[in-house]
């Protein structure tokens, strides 16, 4: 375990082992029943508490004056609504859990207009994400946040881990790690949408809005490819309505009141699934050692503060139990996390580290993983030594800008 760099969770995800991991019938009996079940009133209130605050952050944005010298502002206000906005990007991932309402018809509309005002295809990211929690942390069926392998012993690993650790040493982790967040915060979400970026190379190069050639069909199967389609027509008609909005009263009040919050609730997102299912010290999984329940609780939870907390429903602080049972509502999560964090001590992992210094970590020590001696867990690694061959500085410059557009543009 030398070239690991712990976190704040100081090695506590290294020691677990399959025997430590409740069954869900042990997590079911924790858990109080009622706090399983949604109430639609109690969701519809938490939904008018985020229309409320994003309707005052718009009054206030209207304010403003759409001229140049005001940019300063503006870019202040995208990240004010964009944190805002934020909270309704959580209801929309609620209503495709089932967590929202029993009144699905309800629960499918209130789901599928939050997000295609966000520029989500809902029913395609329904289908992703659930296949997402099936298989969380998963080195070779995991379908998001899949990391690169070094010296892999089967077919399924996402290989190339060799490479990038030497991107990285070669740069400089205080470089690659500003390389990394530039890259996840700004083009993560729609390089994700558009290619699969960061997942695993069983699902091939899927895109969220076309789900036949030339792209992977096997995120899609049966009626999900409708699904999908049924998806763009919301994303269309938002992207109709900003381009009238751009023709009638101009491209800057347009980019000044929703593309750049938008960019901001892009980033929050990659932030939160990144920091929700990586760490330095947290392992990925072989499918031997792997089940549902052990990956679910590979899931991190963060201290986000009360005020993030609050405008986001809680989602970055109350993330494993939501893994283990998805359908629990956020405003029954948080009590539920205090449960299983007292019965399930061991297993259960909360990273005090404080949000900025975690993003960090990841960026800059989060670069490729090895599989142990019995080939079961895959651990994150800090270096890495070429054999042979030595690369010139230019050499090595043009491989990592080459390989982090492709990681980009495509997925691996």
């Amino acid at each position: 375990m030398r070239n690991i760099k712990f976190s704040g969770l100081k090695g506590q995800a290294l020691v677990i082992e399959n025997k430590d991991i409740p069954s869900i019938k042990e997590f079911q009996e924790v858990i109080p029943n009622q706090y399983l079940k949604c109430n639609t009133k109690t969701s519809l209130r938490y939904l008018f508490q985020s229309a409320l605050i994003q309707s005052f952050v718009v009054a206030i944005g209207l304010s403003i004056p759409f001229t140049p010298n005001m940019i300063p502002i503006w870019i202040i206000y995208s990240l004010v609504s964009g944190t805002t906005s934020m909270g309704f990007w959580v209801i929309a991932h609620e209503c495709g859990h089932g967590a929202f309402s029993k009144n699905k018809p309800l629960e499918t509309i209130t789901g599928y207009l939050l997000h295609s005002l966000l520029l989500v295809p809902y029913f395609s990211w329904q289908r992703s994400h659930a296949v997402h929690h099936r298989f969380t942390n998963n080195v070779t069926n995991g379908e998001t946040h899949v990391p690169l392998v070094i010296k892999g012993n089967g077919v399924t690993e996402k290989f190339g881990g060799e490479k990038e650790l030497l991107f990285s040493n070669s740069i400089g982790k205080k470089n690659y790690g500003i390389l990394q967040l530039f890259l996840h915060l700004i083009f993560g979400w729609p390089a994700y949408l558009l290619t699969g970026s960061t997942g695993g190379i069983k699902y091939g190069t899927s895109n969220h809005f076309w789900p036949v050639k030339p792209f992977s069909k096997a995120l899609w199967p049966s009626i999900w490819t409708k699904k999908v389609w049924i998806s763009d027509i919301g994303v269309a008609i938002t992207l109709l309505g900003i381009f009238f909005f751009a023709f009638k009263y101009g491209l800057f009040p347009v980019i000044a009141m929703y593309v750049g919050p938008l960019l901001v609730v892009n980033s929050w997102l990659v932030i939160y699934t990144w920091l929700h299912h990586t760490d330095s010290d947290v392992p990925h999984l072989s499918n031997t050692e792997f089940s549902f329940m052990r990956g679910a609780f590979l899931s991190i939870d963060r201290p986000y503060g009360k005020i993030l907390n609050f405008l986001h429903h809680n989602i970055g602080s109350s993330h494993v139990v939501h893994h283990v049972c998805p359908t629990i509502p956020h405003y029954h999560a948080k009590k539920a996390t205090v449960l299983i964090k007292k019965k399930f001590k061991k297993v259960y992992l909360f990273n005090p580290d404080p949000i900025p210094k975690a993003l960090w970590n990841i960026a800059c020590n989060c670069v490729a993983v090895k599989s142990d001696n019995k080939g079961e867990r895959y651990i994150w690694q800090t270096s890495y030594k070429k054999r042979k061959k030595k690369n010139n500085k230019y050499e090595l410059f043009i491989t990592l800008i080459y390989a982090n557009l492709k990681r980009i543009l495509k997925n691996y």
